[in-house]
Formats: structure tokens, sequence, C-alpha cells
């Protein structure tokens, strides 16, 4: 007997009249939200204008929905158009369903097209909205919460997730809270890319690759615990191997980057106004002070040559 589990909400669907309100729906958004405003926060800081990120985020994040709808619906086609199944559900996002490596690329594609009618460097902007959306990633996790899916092996932990649904193939019980696991995970990516971009002052889409490597690094462990149907290579999930290939990516980017690149964009948005603040909030520069005190010590001279050349015209005055 259970003496402690997480417990499933009864429907992830709420009725305000015939609107549905649906908990998946919510959790993706509210992570948008998180994604953009820190972005913003992080990209001003850098040296870039108000609001860009919420620009750029305009294309990226339809592109970021399609591309992770895209890859769930081809990496698990059978759910879809396999006999007796509806081909229209590809369409219903709102029940759940959409991979992060088709959301990650075909975002990255969506804000290509962002920055480039900016003129801003891709980069640059993927650095400053990395832990967003780390954050974004943790909260849109428990989606799967609302919906009863994506859980792990049967236990019984204190902290094991129940599920009450039968529907579709499912069993109820108590299991590993993934959806958890990887909310949590999340989290601390975000937290050690912000860290790691003070201490390093990491630039030219290195930052980006930090969360990336360390995101697939937690993926890959959490999706082998995961029970839901999958297609397996050489006795992995398809999923398992994704994490892998897209982490020596990384990694290789970030090696090669800090070779070829190192140090931080002096310039992120061409036209922007200077700002004195770094990416780790940080106040005016060591350059500003030394500039000041040069001008000041030139009106100083100035001062005294003036004072002399009165001296001499008084002078002057007496002897004539």
């Amino acid at each position: 007997m259970e003496l402690a589990f997480i417990p499933s909400p009864s429907r992830g669907v709420l009725y305000l009249g015939p609107i549905p309100l649906r908990g998946y729906a919510f959790c993706i958004i509210i992570g948008v939200f998180v994604a953009v405003w820190l972005g913003n926060k992080r990209w001003i800081a850098r040296g870039g204008r108000a609001g860009t990120v919420a620009d750029i985020a305009v294309w990226a994040v339809p592109f970021g929905l399609i591309g992770g709808r895209l890859y769930h619906v081809i990496t698990d086609y059978e759910l879809y158009f396999s006999e007796g199944r509806d081909w229209v559900d590809a369409f219903k996002i709102w029940e759940g369903g959409l991979g992060i490596w088709g959301a990650i690329a075909l975002g990255a594609l969506g804000a290509w097209i962002g920055c480039r009618r900016r003129g801003i460097p891709l980069p640059a902007y993927a650095d400053a909205v990395a832990p967003g959306i780390a954050f974004a990633q943790a909260i849109g996790r428990w989606g799967n919460w609302f919906n009863q899916e994506l859980y792990g092996k049967p236990t019984d932990l204190p902290w094991a997730l129940e599920i009450t649904s039968s529907s579709d193939g499912r069993v109820p019980g108590t299991y590993h809270p993934t959806f958890l696991y990887e909310s949590l995970w999340c989290i601390g990516v975000a937290f050690l890319v912000i860290w790691a971009d003070r201490r390093f002052r990491l630039g030219h889409g290195r930052a980006f690759a930090l969360y990336v490597a360390a995101y697939c690094t937690g993926r890959a462990w959490i999706e082998y615990m995961r029970v839901d149907d999958a297609h397996h290579i050489l006795g992995l999930r398809l999923n398992v191997w994704t994490a892998i290939f897209v982490f020596l990516l990384a990694v290789t980017y970030l090696v090669v980057s800090s070779r070829k690149r190192p140090g931080r964009e002096d310039v992120v948005e061409p036209g922007a106004p200077a700002s004195g603040a770094d990416a780790d909030g940080g106040g005016t520069s060591d350059e500003t002070g030394k500039d000041d005190e040069v001008a000041g010590k030139d009106d100083q001279v100035a001062d005294e040559a003036e004072a002399d050349a009165a001296k001499n015209e008084a002078g002057s005055g007496k002897k004539t």
C-alpha cells in the first residue's frame, strides 16, 4: 500500500462555457512567456533593444510548435495513420505530442528568419534566450502531468505518480514521474547556463550549446526510464540515440567555437543604445571611468591655460 504519491488530475481540461481550457496548452503558453521575459532581460543586458526578443519570438514560436508536432507525428506515425486511427488527430496538438528536437530545430529556423530581418547574429540571440528555453521546458513538462502521459516504470517510491486513466493502453498504478524528473533537470540546466555565462562570458552561441549539451545528458537517462511505446535501434529508444547525437554536436561546437571565436560579441544589435550593464547585470565599465578621468584632466589644463593668458594680458597693460 502506497503511503504517499503524486496524484494525477482527474481531467486535463476545464470548460468555461463552451470554451475548453486545457492544462497542456496553458503550460506551453506560460513557458513561452517566461522564455521571452527572461530572454528580453538578458538581451538588454548584452546591449540589445527592449522588445527585440519578443519580435523574433513571433517567428520562432510558431515554427517551433510546427517542428515539435512534425517530429512527434513522424516518429509516432502509427498513432495517426495506422488502421483504425484518424489522421485528423495529427493536428490536435492540444492533446499532447511535441518533440523537443523538432521544436528546437524548426524554432531555430524561425529565429534565424527573425534575426536576419533585424540584422542580428543568431548565435547572440540564442545565447540570450537559452536559459529561458530551459525554464519553458520545465513548465511545459507539467502538461504531460495533466494528460497522464510519458511516465516511467512502476515504483512504490513516496514520490511515485498515480495514473488513474485506462485509455490508450494505460494501466492504472504508480509510476516514476519522469515529467517531474525532466522538469527539475531543466531548471538545473537553466541555472547552470546562467552561472557559466556569467563566469566565463560565453558568446557566439556557446551558452546555447551548453544548454543543449546539458539537456541531452539528462534527457538520455530520463528517456531510458519511460515505458510508453517507442521505436528502438540496437536496444535503445530513438530519442536516446537522438540525445546522444545532439550532445556530441553541441560539445563539438563548444570546443571549435571557443578556439576560433573566443570571448563574447561586442555588438549584438546594430544601432542599439550603449548599455553599461553586462550579461550578469554588472554596472559601469572601467573604460568609462578612465574616459571621465582623462576628460577631467583636459578641462583642468584648459583652465590653467586661460589663467596664464589673462595674467599675460594684465602684465602687458601695466607696461604700456
